[in-house]
């Protein structure tokens, strides 16, 4: 990747970070407006990021036109979805823990009885990071 490339891309990616927040900071600070920015935030990233992936990554690696390029670029896309399943399961199993959690316990303050049946919810918001585990295991069994 030449320097340009890697210039742009730098500028990209910190830009797609601080555009939302400096939005964001500019106006009234709400949950509404907070939720918006973090959303653009994640949009924008992701966006950079996967055009980045195709344009540079790929491209790069057939110009190439060596097999050990293509072999290197296809085991390296698959270390980072193995490492993508892995970390948006477990963002997707904190957040439904949280829940969970929180309701588990404000309802064992009031009836102590319910405590197995809290846990069971709990442990099932759990298995969605493990389920994402599994997913990355698979994956790097086939590299």
């Amino acid at each position: 990747m030449n320097t340009l490339a890697k210039i742009t891309l730098s500028a990209a990616l910190i830009l797609s970070i601080a555009v939302p927040f400096i939005v964001f900071m500019i106006g009234e600070k709400t949950k509404g407006r907070y939720k918006k920015a973090l959303a653009g935030n994640i949009f924008m990233f992701f966006g950079v990021m996967a055009i980045a992936t195709v344009l540079f990554l790929s491209g790069n690696a057939y110009a190439a036109g060596e097999a050990d390029a293509v072999s290197s670029s296809a085991a390296g896309l698959g270390y980072i979805s193995a490492a993508l399943s892995v970390g948006l399961a477990c963002i997707g199993g904190g957040i439904a823990v949280s829940a969970a959690a929180s309701a588990a316990l404000g309802a064992i303050s009031e009836d102590g009885s319910i405590l197995g049946k809290s846990l069971i919810f709990v442990g099932l918001a759990e298995g969605v990071c493990l389920y994402g585990l599994v997913v990355a295991f698979m994956i790097l069994g086939r590299l």
